[in-house]
């Protein structure tokens, strides 16, 4: 004879499905300002008359895509969320599309790139989570597609951005930046000339490693996700995370503080709209720095360096894996780092303000994720604060910082490394803090019924 029911023992059974559906709308929220933002981005470049993300992203379904290796990324990111055998079959479905594609545009002669396959099946599991999948299962793959369609949006967002930069800011502030880098010594002349000797085969490298930063983040995020699989659930934070905010966040500091970079500015890559042709041989001199005209076909994609954050970023979350990883993403960030500065797309003063700009924004994520608390929320303060000053002493101490290197050049570095010495200090005593376990709630027993 079944025992008697009581109506704790039918709460306690529905309690996972009213947990779930905070984070379903939470979920929902976040998906549809993406979406506004998204679309504010594609009325924007509509208004200069060019094709915005999300026209991109639908063209891509039939057309050759920008980014073939990108989108296969993104649906590896989305991969760590089956079976090893429905992942075979989603890889073995996304080449077998790419191979008819490919057939059809070699018959008409048109461009030829890989990719859409990866599209399609990333659309095809959101079709399938939506009308296959219920529950947690349903939440789970959800995530895992959104997490490979936010990566490919992510480059889709930053191409506008870069195009709505170039339209919105005409003037661009390379010689008060050009002038602040003196008290650096102007790392890129040096970078630069080394780069140059190195000859076609380091350049080569470094190109190639300044393109595919990408490829080194899903790397590392794969590591970080390689146990969703078994644990049904992504982990609290993790690199994609860190990626997408600072692709969401940068540009907007480039409409504040447009810069185009030195081989621009002062190199032959700038043409007639550079100041002078001297970069990498010698710095300018500059007394009275002022804004001045550029073209409208150079993004200000400078301050702060992105490729520099990103490549922070790499660093930071390869630290807990294996020793392969871990050299991998020393080197990403050595080789980023030589690629900036030795190409002339980056001033010195770049740079600091990428790693600045990366612990703070790690820092906010991580606390967010493990609950925000006094150190956190100082630290993010504290980092904010710094990169601020960074960018004000940049735009109005500039002479005064290339007539006193010896005191701003220090006090730039002693910054950068106090937010570095706050961030370990942190993270590792929050590493060092037990993690909460969390287990289920007790089952209640039945009462028995009174006569």
């Amino acid at each position: 004879m079944n025992a008697p029911t009581s109506r704790g023992d039918a709460a306690a059974r529905f309690r996972p499905r009213a947990m779930l559906r905070p984070r379903v709308l939470l979920w929902t929220a976040v998906a549809v300002v993406a979406f506004g933002f998204l679309l504010a981005l594609e009325i924007a470049a509509r208004h200069y008359g060019v094709r915005g993300p999300l026209t991109n992203q639908v063209r891509e379904v039939v057309f050759a895509p920008k980014s073939g290796p990108l989108l296969y990324a993104g649906m590896a990111l989305m991969l760590v969320v089956l079976t090893w055998r429905q992942r075979f079959i989603a890889l073995a479905a996304a080449i077998g599309i790419d191979a008819v594609f490919w057939l059809v545009r070699w018959a008409l002669d048109a461009k030829m790139m890989a990719g859409n396959g990866a599209l399609w099946v990333l659309l095809a599991h959101a079709v399938i989570a939506l009308t296959r999948r219920t529950g947690r299962e349903r939440v789970l793959l959800l995530k895992g597609v959104g997490l490979g369609l936010l990566l490919v949006a992510g480059r889709k967002t930053g191409d506008t951005w870069l195009l709505i930069t170039m339209k919105t800011q005409p003037l661009v502030l390379d010689q008060y930046v050009a002038a602040a880098d003196q008290a650096l010594g102007s790392p890129s002349l040096l970078v630069g000339r080394l780069v140059g000797a190195t000859g076609p085969v380091g350049a080569h490298i470094l190109d190639w490693v300044y393109v595919q930063l990408g490829v080194a983040a899903v790397a590392v995020a794969l590591y970080q996700l390689r146990t969703v699989m078994t644990e049904r659930r992504f982990p609290a934070h993790h690199i994609v995370r860190t990626f997408l905010v600072i692709g969401l966040l940068g540009p907007a500091v480039y409409m504040v503080f447009p810069v185009v970079g030195p081989v621009y500015a002062y190199g032959a890559e700038g043409g007639q709209w550079a100041l002078a042709h001297l970069w990498p041989n010698s710095a300018p001199t500059i007394t009275a720095p002022q804004p001045f005209l550029f073209d409208e076909v150079t993004p200000r994609n400078c301050m702060p360096s992105l490729h520099t954050a990103w490549a922070t970023a790499i660093f930071i979350h390869s630290r807990r894996g294996p020793l392969a990883l871990r050299l991998a993403g020393t080197f990403w960030l050595i080789a980023t780092l030589g690629a900036t500065l030795g190409f002339g797309y980056h001033y010195g003063v770049d740079i600091v303000a990428g790693v600045v700009f990366t612990l703070t924004i790690e820092t906010a994520l991580r606390s967010l994720a493990r609950g925000w608390d006094r150190q956190g929320a100082r630290l993010t303060a504290y980092g904010s604060a710094v990169f601020l000053a960074l960018l004000l002493s940049y735009r109005f101490l500039s002479v005064e910082m290339s007539e006193n290197p010896f005191v701003f050049g220090p006090l730039v570095i002693l910054s950068m490394i106090s937010v570095l010495y706050g961030y370990l200090r942190t993270t590792r005593q929050w590493d060092r803090e037990p993690t909460p376990v969390q287990l289920p709630a007790p089952r209640r027993e039945p009462q028995p019924e009174l006569v």
